[in-house]
């Protein structure tokens, strides 16, 4: 062998995603030198330092005998907590466990009424200051509700109606013990409807459903309830386990009857428990840069109480909990289980779903929160560089004859940019134009992203979704040429850059047939060579049009233009079928009576 990388027996090693050759190096032994040569060897060219994909680090671990296991983040996670003493799933003795609220996430098609629906449960207009009439933030409420001679809470997630918002989506039913499938009796179980009910059941979670709408004349509900037995969502009255409740969100009809039906089916369904001692856990629904407060987050509290003064991480955020707030803007002192509480003090804004605890101290959380980072940026490197063979250096060079719409996307919350960079990501794209997403984040659109555009080598676009740039920053952006496109509702966005990236396509050209002529005569000219006397046998004959000479059905020269073409002595534009002609091919002289002469042109393809 050429180079002294050790062989391994099998034995396991385990790197993280987004590995160097030098941190397999350091598992093994070896120099890291000597794994470069070995990658050279397998036609990869890898630096020592480069964050390798997966695949790279399996392929080098298969040639040299061991037994690379990537380690998956969670479990990455879970390591790195270990090492600050820090166990998420240790198990909770019996007699620290209390009852909580259930949590209940709101979903089912645009427009049937999820958004008034939380209106009319919480008594408060959320819909008022909406764009399109559709919800643009994940919100978190709390409601008291009389049951059974008690006072009992129940914590609602409002998650966005439009389809863009799928991930989001999901990712509410992950922190969700009941879900509210809303469907309106005057329209009937609609796309949508289906996508989050599969949502629903993926996360394994107990479904009421509120039938909307009832109050309206054309409204059906017993429709909607033999519609969705097709879907294994059958209602009490029809011998199911499923609890239907016809609700009018707008005058406020059934309310009360539904608000029941969650407590009933979360006492039947489920053993909601929680402990209330030790530091909280729990889960980021939405965060955002607010202009007065910083990054502010609002998190659900899962396990433990989360106090103001708290030290606490979420993702790769961390900071201390300067105050909290409830869904009405009051501050308050603690929140325990199922508790849905705004925070402020973070460094940064966390993404939607990420995990936040609270730990000892300041330094700890910084800690856990700058190797978060690290370690995330270096698995986003090791994918976006992609594997650097030399079978695939000619495919880099071709890489570069395609076309690409490079974006910045700027937003008021985590959960929209990340809505809609995946709905970006999802649409149907030709393979010679590329989408890249250069960078992301929450916030005002600020000087350093115009210099990170303005520093690409290929133009970029800054989108602003419910964000915008100050004056200054609008300046420095007419000064460099950098574009900035404003958006307030998702989808107008997804369509303006799906339209963009259809416009950046190179125009698709298609041959079409003019017409035939044979050759019947050739006349030899010294000033300009031969002139073939034609008969058309189909179509037309153009001057300047392409054209191709046939002999014996075999094509004897292709790429010729008809140079001209005269009827008897007249100079012609064109000559139609059945006439006769006398045409030259530009330069062209070797042509034989009986030859076939095809004209073609090439028209530009509408694109579907």
């Amino acid at each position: 062998m050429s180079s002294g990388a050790p062989r391994g027996q099998g034995q396991p090693i385990r790197l993280s995603r987004g590995a160097s050759l030098s941190d397999f190096a350091d598992k093994i032994n070896a120099n890291p030198g000597s794994l470069v040569q070995e990658m050279f060897n397998l036609g990869e060219m890898v630096t020592a330092t480069q964050s390798c994909s997966d695949e790279t680090l399996l392929l080098l671990g298969e040639h040299l005998g061991f037994n690379v296991q990537i380690v998956s983040p969670e479990d990455e996670d879970r390591e790195l907590l270990a090492q600050f003493n820090i166990d998420l799933d240790a198990e909770v003795t019996e007699d620290r466990l209390v009852s909580r609220a259930p949590v209940v996430t709101v979903m089912g098609h645009v427009d049937h009424g999820k958004t008034k629906l939380l209106d009319a449960i919480r008594k408060a207009n959320v819909v008022a200051g909406e764009a399109g009439g559709i919800t643009q933030h994940i919100g978190a409420y709390q409601v008291h509700v009389p049951h059974e001679g008690e006072d009992r809470a129940v914590t609602f997630i409002d998650t966005p109606g439009h389809e863009a918002f799928t991930a989001m989506r999901a990712r509410g039913a992950q922190v969700t013990d009941i879900v509210i499938l809303v469907v309106a009796a005057d329209d009937g179980v609609m796309p949508q409807t289906i996508e989050a009910l599969n949502h629903a059941k993926a996360a394994d979670v107990p479904i009421v459903v509120a039938v909307n709408k009832v109050d309206k004349p054309e409204a059906n509900p017993d429709k909607v309830r033999q519609q969705l037995t097709e879907y294994g969502l059958v209602a009490e009255e029809y011998g199911g386990e499923t609890m239907f409740v016809n609700v009018a969100a707008k005058p406020g009809i059934g309310i009360d009857s539904l608000l029941e039906a969650v407590l009933l089916t979360a006492d039947a369904s489920l053993e909601l428990t929680a402990p209330t001692d030790g530091p909280a856990q729990g889960v980021a629904i939405e965060a955002h840069l607010d202009k007065g407060r910083g990054a502010v987050a609002t998190v659900l509290v899962q396990k433990g109480t989360l106090r103001a003064g708290d030290s606490i991480v979420a993702g790769g955020a961390h900071g201390r909990v300067r105050a909290m707030l409830d869904e009405n803007g009051k501050q308050v002192t603690e929140a325990g289980p199922a508790r849905p509480v705004m925070v402020l003090g973070l460094t940064a804004v966390p993404g939607a779903g990420d995990t936040f605890l609270a730990a000892a101290d300041d330094r700890t959380v910084r800690q856990i929160a700058e190797q978060r980072q690290a370690r995330r940026r270096a698995a986003a490197f090791a994918n976006s560089r992609g594997r650097a063979t030399l079978e695939t250096l000619m495919e880099q060079l071709k890489e570069g004859e395609k076309t690409s719409l490079n974006l910045i996307l700027k937003g008021d919350g985590s959960g929209s940019v990340e809505a809609l960079e995946d709905a970006l990501f999802n649409l149907d794209i030709p393979e010679e134009v590329q989408l890249k997403v250069l960078d992301r984040g929450v916030g005002a659109i600020t000087e350093s992203n115009i210099m990170l555009a303005s520093a690409s080598s290929e133009p970029v676009t800054i989108i602003g979704y419910n964000v915008r740039a100050s004056s200054k920053v609008r300046e420095m952006a007419d000064r460099e040429g950098v574009e900035i496109r404003y958006y307030t509702i998702i989808y107008q966005a997804i369509e303006e850059i799906e339209a963009a990236l259809k416009g950046l396509l190179k125009p698709e050209y298609e041959e079409v047939e003019l017409g035939s002529a044979e050759v019947r005569e050739v006349f030899r000219s010294s000033k300009i060579g031969n002139i073939s006397g034609c008969i058309v046998r189909s179509g037309i004959m153009r001057r300047n049009a392409k054209a191709r000479l046939l002999r014996d059905g075999t094509v004897v020269a292709d790429n010729l233009t008809i140079s001209s073409l005269k009827r008897f002595k007249d100079d012609a534009t064109e000559v139609r079928e059945g006439f006769e002609c006398g045409l030259t091919l530009g330069g062209f002289n070797n042509v034989q009576v009986g030859d076939v002469i095809e004209t073609f042109e090439m028209r530009e393809k509408a694109r579907a």
